[in-house]
């Protein structure tokens, strides 16, 4: 079968079920690529003809006049394999299947899944779907999803595939809408009819514009030769997994959602962790583990510090860490002696560092930076967190901001407690200048655990 990356380079697409009412689903894919800035060409398949948005709409695909690389369908279940064999003729590389009823809703659906199967296969036509929303390809403005907003996904680096229909369209909406989750590529796998998992990460691992990998998977197809695929992806970077279906339930639910089988879930995960796929249990894990490869440096080892107003929030942080064997740091004698300048009890200058009432004495400018710097500068530190009061302002926070986008030599995550108003501007400040912010700093322990946990396998023999 020809190479994914061919059907994601794709420089024209013919969109089955094409419409020139607004509020219909192949209207709305013609807008949405106007408004993603895709080059390429463009027809629409409508059996009545006509035009939309300046596309033209062509009773067949054989009327198109130019070359057509891919082919998305939104159109009834049965109509589907007809237009696979008219894609045929047409030297189609790649087609989605945004339809939905094929084997997740019962034999009949099934058996229709099989035909569209071997006519894909025996045409060499690469499939994506059925139940998928396909394709994103932010370097070329490239998309098959109409499912979206006022703005499209903007390049950036996190390669993500999906096995889902609308999910991969609303989590690649949602991401986009945060300066630290740009997107490279998306890929909707829906009911695998072809392109499954294995080949989504093999394609991500060699795409040069993807950094990070994420992926949300109800099962997998060929357990060998994904965790292949893994081994090799993770030697280039980290790949981030969202597995649903763990539980009983959710195993019998994804049956009826895109036609999965279960899979024994302890067994997977043992797999998965010796292959070096970091697994999160839940998107918001996923977007926070995703935050903290973006913006910070893989950590030297395991030796973590806090820093707290809230000696509740130390507590509740230290027994996260506990659970994720992560010890807290022991500061060195140098370190001490500066932390005294600015912290007045001794035992307030030990793991975790509370800066609270000292902080009313230097102000948060001051003993922020003073800390901060003198954990930077301790070799036996291996990551800092540090959680603030949101009652300050974004001036008060500039200076921090200053030195660890400066010095940036060890994980730092921030989290703040206050009025809600206050935490929305702070985090948005932070994330401005890609510091990594977290509602919660139990949050950024696990995800300081997922990198600790990949530096290491980088380190292991290949």
């Amino acid at each position: 079968m020809r190479p994914v990356r061919d059907v994601m380079e794709s420089r024209s697409i013919a969109i089955f079920g094409a419409s020139q009412d607004p509020s219909k689903p192949g209207a709305l894919l013609i807008k949405a690529l106007e408004r993603s800035g895709f080059k390429g060409r463009v027809a629409g398949i409508n059996p009545r003809g006509g035009e939309y948005r300046g596309v033209t709409l062509y009773p067949r695909l054989d009327d198109v006049p130019f070359d057509v690389d891919l082919a998305t369908m939104i159109i009834p279940p049965g109509a589907v394999p007809e237009a696979l064999k008219v894609c045929a003729r047409k030297g189609v590389k790649g087609v989605v299947i945004s339809s939905e009823g094929f084997a997740e809703s019962g034999d009949q659906g099934k058996t229709l899944q099989e035909e569209i199967r071997a006519i894909l296969r025996s045409a060499d036509i690469r499939g994506f779907g059925p139940n998928t929303l396909g394709l994103v390809n932010t370097e070329t403005g490239l998309l098959t999803s109409y499912f979206g907003g006022k703005s499209n996904p903007l390049p950036g680096s996190v390669g993500f595939a999906a096995q889902s229909g609308i999910f991969v369209g609303a989590l690649l909406l949602y991401l986009s809408s945060f300066p630290v989750y740009r997107i490279s590529k998306g890929l909707g796998l829906g009911n695998k009819v072809d392109v499954d998992e294995s080949d989504a990460l093999e394609y991500l691992a060699g795409d040069e514009q993807t950094r990070i990998i994420g992926l949300y998977l109800e099962d997998i197809r060929d357990g060998r030769r994904f965790l292949e695929e893994a081994r090799r992806a993770v030697r280039k970077k980290p790949v981030i997994l969202l597995k649903g279906g763990r539980s009983t339930a959710g195993s019998a639910a994804t049956a009826s959602h895109t036609a999965s089988l279960a899979v024994n879930d302890v067994i997977l995960d043992g797999a998965l962790r010796q292959a070096g796929v970091l697994r999160v249990k839940g998107v918001e894990e996923l977007m926070a583990t995703i935050m903290g490869f973006q913006w910070s440096p893989l950590p030297r080892g395991n030796r973590i510090a806090l820093v707290t107003f809230s000696g509740a929030q130390g507590i509740m942080s230290i027994d996260q860490a506990a659970d994720e064997d992560l010890p807290l740091a022991r500061f060195k004698p140098e370190t001490l002696d500066r932390l005294s300048a600015v912290i007045s009890t001794e035992p307030k200058r030990k793991n975790p560092v509370d800066i609270y009432p000292d902080t009313n004495v230097h102000g948060f400018e001051k003993i922020s930076t003073e800390i901060t710097q003198a954990l930077f500068d301790d070799d036996g530190v291996d990551g800092i967190f540090f959680i603030a009061s949101a009652a300050g302002t974004n001036e008060m926070l500039a200076p921090l901001v200053d030195l660890v986008r400066k010095k940036r030599n060890k994980p730092f995550f921030m989290s703040f407690l206050g009025d809600a108003k206050h935490i929305y501007r702070s985090r948005a400040y932070l994330m401005e200048h890609e510091i990594p912010i977290f509602d919660f700093p139990e949050t950024g322990v696990r995800v300081f655990s997922r990198m600790w946990q990949y530096a290491r396998k980088l380190r292991s023999p290949a």
